[in-house]
């Protein structure tokens, strides 16, 4: 999926935030995923340094692959990309910015959010194919910066911080003052051993922050 396609994408349109579920165990991430979805959520990656994480890949785009866009995230190398393509995997996130993974994970057609932090990593990761743009760690490049980079980036490629992301409307407002497209979502939204009553209700607070801006 290219950068248009995802721009146009009916899930992307309506919820454009990315759940993290790093450190998601096989034996409870269908349940997790389940809860997500319910509360809108239709873009999930599983972070490859979690337990088993290619098996829960495998189980949630056997489960899933219909109801959202499943994938992997913390894939930092071809080698690490490689099995989880093999298992279906139709979204791959990097928290750092490597030309191999992104133009083999956009051969196979994911959805490729690669991770920046500067003009020079942003402008290679579009020349190299890329979906959208990881601003990662958000913490340290704060809405100025998005928006400094952005504003010498072709206007239609898609931004979406990640890390620190709260459910608060005016962080995130911020942030989409400047021209971010959605986030990622990491330990504010999914946090190892959360239990799928509680992750309802920050699920719920991040769509509602999200439709609130």
């Amino acid at each position: 999926m290219n950068t248009e396609e995802l721009r146009n994408n009916v899930w992307f349109k309506e919820l454009p935030l990315i759940a993290i579920l790093r450190g998601v165990e096989p034996s409870e991430v269908l349940d997790i995923a389940n809860v997500l979805i319910d509360n809108g959520f239709r873009f999930i990656e599983v972070p490859l340094n979690s337990p088993d994480a290619v098996l829960s890949i495998k189980m949630l785009v056997d489960t899933y692959g219909e109801q959202a866009i499943i994938g992997a995230g913390t894939v930092t190398n071809i080698d690490k990309l490689m099995p989880v393509l093999e298992v279906g995997a139709r979204l791959i996130v990097t928290p750092n910015m490597n030309p191999e993974v992104i133009r083999a994970a956009r051969a196979h057609h994911c959805v490729v959010f690669s991770g920046v932090q500067t003009a020079t990593e942003a402008f290679t990761a579009v020349d190299c194919g890329v979906t959208a743009l990881k601003f990662f760690p958000a913490e340290l490049i704060q809405p100025v910066g998005v928006k400094a980079i952005k504003s010498v980036l072709p206007p239609e490629m898609i931004c979406c911080p990640t890390g620190g992301i709260e459910a608060d409307v005016e962080q995130m407002k911020s942030y989409v003052d400047v021209g971010v497209d959605g986030f990622g979502l990491g330990s504010g939204l999914y946090k190892k051993g959360i239990k799928p009553s509680e992750l309802s209700v920050r699920a719920k607070a991040y769509r509602d922050s999200w439709m609130s801006i």
